[in-house]
C-alpha cells in the first residue's frame, strides 16, 4: 500500500505493536480449508447419492431460495401469507418438501435473522426438514454478510467494518481477522455460505451498486484482501463466495434495476478485474457468484455473465481452472430478466456452467422451466449431476454430512462475544481515514471543544445500526465525556432543517456533520456552508463513499473524516478518533477526483492524515 501522509508526527511505535499483535492473534485462528475439494472415496459416496435421487430432487438441489418467517414450521401468520402468495407453501419445511431445495437464503426482510438464538433455531428447522424427506441431503443455509452496509446478522452479533473500510486499514491480518469473527458467528447460527467477499474493483466512483462493498481500486491491493478474507471466513468453517464474476466495479447502472454494460478490453479485464478473481481461487475459494452485468469484450452475445458460457465456462472453469461452486446472483434482479424470461433464465444459467439457482422470482416456474429442460433433452442429466456433484462436495467438505445442527451454548459463547467485538472496535480505528485538517483543529479537546452537535443525513439503516448516525455519533461523545445533541437533518435537508441546525449551532463549540453522498447541487453542501457561516469549527465524516470531500472543498469545513459506513462500529470509531483516543490510520484506497474538473486528482489513494 502507498505510504501515508503525516501531518505532525509519523505513527507511533505503539501503533506498530498493535498492528504486530493483531498479527498475533491471527496465527492462532484456524487455517484456511477448501470445502469443495474432496478425495475419491468421498466422490464415489456422493455419486452414489446423485444415483440415488430423483430428476425432480436433482433439480430442487439446485435451487437457492427465500422463505419469510422466524420458523420452519411455525412462522407468524403474515410470513404464511407472504410465502403462499410468492412460493406457494406456507412454511420453510414445506418448501423443502415440495421443491427439494439444496439450500435457503436468509434476509433481514423476510424476517428470518430476529436474534441469535431464533436464527439457531430457524437453521436447525430447516436442517430436520431436509433430512426428514427425501433426498435427505442437509442445506446449504446462505446469507450476504458482507459488513458495512450490507450485513444480514445485526446485533448483538458482532459488527465490523465491511470492504472499503477495510481497504482503508489495508491490513491483511486485520482483514482477515474480521471474516474469522464473521464466520465463526455465522457458522454458530448454522449459516454455513457466506455471499462474501465482493471481489469487484470499485474503479468508477459513480458505480450505485459496489461502492463501499468493494475493498478499493487497486486491482493488486484488493486482490490480497479478497484472498485475506478467503482464509477468514474458510478457516472458521463458513464456505466463502466471491462476487461478482467477471467483475462489477465499473458500472454507473445497478444490476438490480437495469442491465450493466461494461466497456473493458480483454486486456483491461485483465489487468483490472481478473486479479481478485484470481487471488481467490489460488486461496481455493468455496463458491464464486456471477454477475448480471454485459462485457462485450469478453461475450459480444450481449448476454449477461450469469448466461455466459464464454464467461462462466470458457473463462472462468478453462481458463482460470476453477472447479467449485458457481452460484448467480439473485435471479429475481432486473440486470438478469431483461433479455430473457423467468423460465429461460434458469435454463441458460445451467447451459453457461452454473451450479447455484439463487433466488428465482416465481421457484415453480424456474423449476419446472428446468425440470422440462432436462426431460426434452436441451440439458443432460449427466450436465445436472455435474453441478449436483459440485454442490454435495461443498456440503460434505463443511461437515454438514456429518452434523448440520448448532448449539446454543456455542451461539451464547461465540456471537457477539466480548473479544470479538474488541477485536472490531480494534479493526474499525484502524480503518478511520483524516482527510483534512488544515487549520490543526483534531483531535477535540474536552476543555476547548465539549460542548457538540451532531447533524446530518439518516439514511436507511443496515442491520449493524441501533439508530440514526447522528444519534449514534453523539451518544459515542457523550460516553467520550463530552456534551453532545443531536439533531437528524437528512439526506436532502430542506431550508426549514438547514435554519434548525444553524440555529441549534449557536452557543456549541463544534459542530460534527454526518454527510452521506454529497453531490454538486446537494442541500447537504448547503447545510454545511450555512453551518461554517456561524463561526463555530465544522467537521465533516463521510458515512458512505469518501468522495464527499470533493464537493466541500472551499466551504471552510475544519477537518474532514471519512468512516465508509454508518454502522455503529465504525461511528464509534470515528467519534474516538475526533476526540484523540485514537490514531486515524486508514488511507484511501481509492482515488478522490475535484469536483470541478474529474480528470484531476483531489487526494491520491495511500493519503491519510496522522496526528
Amino acid at each position: 500500500m502507498p505510504h501515508r501522509t503525516s501531518r505532525r508526527t509519523l505513527l507511533t511505535a505503539t501503533a506498530a505493536a498493535t498492528a504486530a499483535a493483531a498479527t498475533g492473534a491471527l496465527a492462532a485462528a484456524p487455517s484456511v480449508a477448501s470445502a469443495h475439494s474432496t478425495n475419491a472415496s468421498t466422490d464415489r459416496r456422493l455419486r452414489q447419492i446423485i444415483a440415488g435421487m430423483s430428476l425432480e430432487e436433482k433439480v430442487g438441489q439446485l435451487f437457492v431460495m427465500r422463505v419469510y418467517g422466524h420458523s420452519a414450521t411455525e412462522p407468524d401468520q403474515a410470513d404464511i401469507d407472504a410465502n403462499l402468495k410468492e412460493i406457494g407453501v406456507r412454511t420453510g419445511a414445506e418448501l423443502i418438501s415440495t421443491y427439494h431445495v439444496g439450500g435457503i437464503i436468509y434476509f433481514t426482510w423476510a424476517r428470518n435473522t430476529r436474534d441469535p438464538h431464533q436464527i439457531a433455531d430457524l437453521s436447525n428447522g430447516l436442517q430436520r426438514a431436509a433430512l426428514a424427506g427425501r433426498p435427505r441431503v442437509p442445506l446449504l443455509v446462505s446469507t450476504d454478510q458482507e459488513h458495512g452496509i450490507v450485513c444480514r446478522v445485526g446485533e448483538p452479533a458482532t459488527l465490523l467494518p465491511g470492504a472499503m473500510a477495510l481497504g482503508a486499514g489495508g491490513s491483511r491480518s486485520d482483514t482477515r481477522r474480521a471474516a474469522w469473527i464473521a464466520g465463526a458467528e455465522l457458522a454458530a447460527l448454522g449459516i454455513n455460505q457466506n455471499y462474501a467477499p465482493d471481489a469487484d474493483v470499485n474503479v468508477n466512483p459513480a458505480n450505485p451498486v459496489i461502492g463501499v462493498r468493494s475493498f478499493g481500486s487497486d486491482p493488486d491491493a484488493v486482490a490480497d484482501l479478497v484472498a485475506a478474507q478467503v482464509k477468514g471466513y474458510q478457516g472458521a468453517g463458513v464456505a466463502s463466495t466471491a462476487k461478482h464474476f467477471p467483475g462489477h466495479g465499473d458500472t454507473n447502472t445497478d444490476s438490480h434495476t437495469g442491465l450493466p454494460v461494461i466497456n473493458h478490453t480483454r486486456a483491461q479485464w485483465e489487468e483490472l478485474d481478473a486479479p481478485p478473481f484470481r487471488a481467490a481461487i489460488r486461496a481455493r475459494i468455496d463458491s464464486i457468484m456471477t454477475a448480471h452485468i454485459v462485457v462485450p469484450a469478453l461475450d459480444p452475445s450481449e448476454d449477461p455473465a450469469t448466461l455466459s458460457r464464454p464467461i462462466l465456462t470458457g473463462i472462468l472453469r478453462e481458463e482460470l481452472g476453477y472447479d467449485g461452486v458457481v452460484v448467480t446472483d439473485s435471479l429475481g434482479m432486473e440486470g438478469v430478466r431483461t433479455k430473457y424470461g423467468d423460465d429461460r433464465v434458469p435454463v441458460l444459467a445451467l447451459l453457461a456452467g452454473v451450479d447455484q439457482l439463487l433466488n428465482p422470482p416465481n421457484l415453480s416456474v424456474a423449476w419446472n422451466a428446468v425440470l422440462e429442460a432436462v426431460r426434452g433433452g436441451e440439458i443432460s442429466e449427466a450436465r445436472i449431476d455435474e453441478s449436483i456433484l459440485r454442490i454435495l462436495r461443498l456440503k460434505s467438505g463443511l461437515g454438514l454430512f456429518r452434523d448440520p445442527f448448532v448449539g446454543h451454548r456455542n451461539v451464547e459463547r461465540t456471537v457477539g462475544s466480548r473479544a470479538h467485538r474488541a477485536a472490531a472496535d480494534r479493526i474499525a480505528e484502524r480503518t478511520t481515514t483524516l482527510l483534512a485538517d488544515p487549520g490543526s483543529l483534531l483531535p477535540l479537546s474536552r476543555r476547548s471543544h465539549r460542548n457538540l452537535l451532531v447533524v446530518g443525513a439518516d439514511p436507511a439503516s443496515p442491520s449493524g445500526t441501533t439508530g440514526p448516525p447522528t444519534g449514534t455519533l453523539a451518544q459515542a461523545f457523550g460516553e467520550l465525556g463530552f456534551t453532545a445533541r443531536a439533531l437528524s437533518t437528512g439526506t436532502a435537508p430542506n431550508q426549514a432543517k438547514i435554519d434548525e441546525a444553524v440555529a441549534a449551532a449557536a452557543g456549541r463549540d463544534a459542530v460534527v456533520v454526518a454527510t452521506y453522498n454529497v453531490t454538486a447541487g446537494s442541500s447537504q453542501r448547503t447545510l454545511v456552508t450555512a453551518l461554517v457561516a456561524t463561526g463555530v469549527p465544522v467537521v465533516t465524516v463521510a458515512i458512505r463513499n469518501p468522495y464527499d470531500i470533493a464537493h466541500l472543498t472551499g466551504t471552510g469545513v475544519a477537518a474532514s473524516l471519512a468512516s465508509y459506513s454508518w454502522t455503529d462500529v465504525e461511528l464509534r470509531a470515528a467519534a474516538r478518533v475526533i476526540a484523540g483516543r485514537a490514531e486515524p490510520e486508514g488511507t484511501l484506497p481509492v482515488p478522490v477526483q475535484r469536483a470541478d474538473d474529474p480528470t484531476q486528482v483531489l487526494y491520491p489513494v495511500g493519503h491519510g492524515l496522522s496526528y
